[in-house]
């Protein structure tokens, strides 16, 4: 017997298409998986069960089956974007409990495609930290539960390293969907802005934050981001060499990257190389405010987003970076350090088709209650192991993860890949030669007893 849990999208999208498998047989034994190994995960903050079995039965019963590129596809969806029947708690106790009368426009997007939303996952309070824990509980990273999935889609990247589903919907204003995928070994896709719907939050971060997938493999990730883009024009000259540009420098000052997370940017570089692609050590021009600005705008969208809410029913956290946060609202509404940004490194992109980087500086922290701790310790944490992820929304430009190598500890090493606007296709590209060059564990090795 086929086992479907654990199979890539276009796997179970194929044979949905040519019925050797049912969407409703498909859901049911991800269903399964979740009942498994959620408990020791933390991937959903809750499953549609019942209802995603009747979505399964709507689908195969579809008169256009045969067309639809996610046919019986299972999906979750991060809890900040709203499930039609499902409520939208972003994180946040604070948050009214009231089912949503429509889909987001991506979730639609999927559901028009033939995917079935299996879940809501997890995300911190508001999606503000890289590591997702808090009311709703605390997501884990598969391949080490000790450590955290990451954040803010950490729930979303916990659910598919650990087959529960081949897809999730994230969203990254910070690096909330990269950093994630970094962690738990997967491909991870922000895309340039305007590329994808946003509509996240109130304002989207000032325009920060993107909708992007998280997959297993480059072509689940290209799959997902021309149904949420839709488009399939993300293809681009094949045997074209590029000119890639590789820096294993942390864009903030005083945040150093360990060695493994830089041995892995080397090693890539090495395989490109190998592969024909024009690479050379280059470090973008970035400038001292850099961290400052990141902060600033980071805590000025927390602000915008808490406005509503009960300040009482939000963690210690929270509140005090939506505080901190409102001091900054009206010169990040600006967008003058965002439009400086983009000018100071404009003839960099000029020059290098593709930045490789290093993913994060550091392993992810411990799976542990941080949304009780401090602010500015979360703050510290979340500098030190993520500095590489916040230029790029700054900019608005598109930027990806994809697993690379091993790190010490046994699980997943990864690479950050960024382009200049319009490149989400050259991104994807290079993603699908370093898989092909140096393929990895699509799902941790998580089940009974594992």
């Amino acid at each position: 017997m086929t086992s479907w849990a654990g199979r890539t999208a276009v796997e179970i999208a194929a044979a949905v298409r040519e019925k050797r498998v049912t969407p409703r047989e498909v859901v049911a034994e991800h269903l399964a998986r979740i009942e498994l190994l959620d408990a020791r995960v933390g991937a959903f903050r809750h499953v549609r069960a019942a209802a995603s079995l009747a979505e399964a039965d709507e689908v195969g019963s579809r008169a256009d089956l045969a067309d639809l590129p996610l046919a019986g596809v299972p999906v979750a969806v991060k809890d900040n974007l709203a499930v039609r029947g499902e409520s939208t708690r972003n994180g946040s106790a604070a948050s009214p409990d009231t089912p949503a009368a429509q889909d987001h426009v991506t979730v639609a997007r999927l559901r028009a495609a033939g995917a079935v939303v299996v879940g809501v996952t997890n995300v911190p309070e508001l999606c503000v930290f890289g590591t997702t824990e808090g009311v709703y509980g605390t997501a884990r990273n598969p391949w080490d539960t000790t450590r955290t999935a990451g954040g803010s889609s950490g729930g979303s990247a916990a659910a598919v390293a650990a087959g529960m589903v081949p897809l999730a919907l994230g969203n990254d204003g910070m690096g909330s969907l990269r950093i994630p995928a970094a962690n738990c070994g997967l491909v991870g896709l922000k895309p340039g802005h305007g590329v994808i719907p946003a509509g996240i939050g109130h304002g989207d971060w000032f325009g920060m934050s993107e909708n992007g997938p998280l997959a297993t493999t480059v072509g689940d990730a290209r799959l997902m981001f021309s149904v949420l883009a839709a488009t399939d024009a993300v293809r681009t000259e094949e045997d074209a060499a590029l000119s890639v540009a590789v820096s294993v420098r942390s864009p903030l000052a005083g945040v150093a990257v360990t060695r493994p997370y830089a041995a892995s940017a080397r090693s890539a570089a090495r395989l490109l190389a190998g592969a024909g692609h024009r690479v050379r050590r280059a470090d973008p021009p970035y400038p001292v405010w850099l961290g400052t600005t990141s902060l600033a705008h980071w805590t000025a969208g927390t602000a915008v987003d808490a406005e509503g809410l009960d300040p009482r029913r939000l963690a210690p956290r929270t509140r005090v970076h939506a505080g901190v946060g409102r001091r900054f609202v009206d010169s990040v509404r600006t967008g003058v350090r965002r439009q400086q940004l983009r000018e100071r490194l404009a003839p960099f992109f000029a020059e290098h088709d593709v930045l490789l980087t290093p993913a994060l500086a550091r392993r992810g922290p411990a799976a542990a209650a941080w949304h009780k701790r401090g602010w500015l310790r979360n703050v510290l944490v979340n500098t030190a192991y993520s500095p590489l992820t916040p230029p790029w929304n700054l900019t608005g430009w598109p930027a990806m993860v994809v697993p690379f190598g091993v790190l010490p500890s046994g699980a997943p090493g990864a690479v950050q890949l960024v382009g200049r606007p319009g490149s989400e296709g050259v991104l994807l590209r290079v993603a699908g030669e370093l898989e092909g060059l140096r393929p990895w564990t699509r799902v941790a090795p998580l089940g009974v007893g594992g």
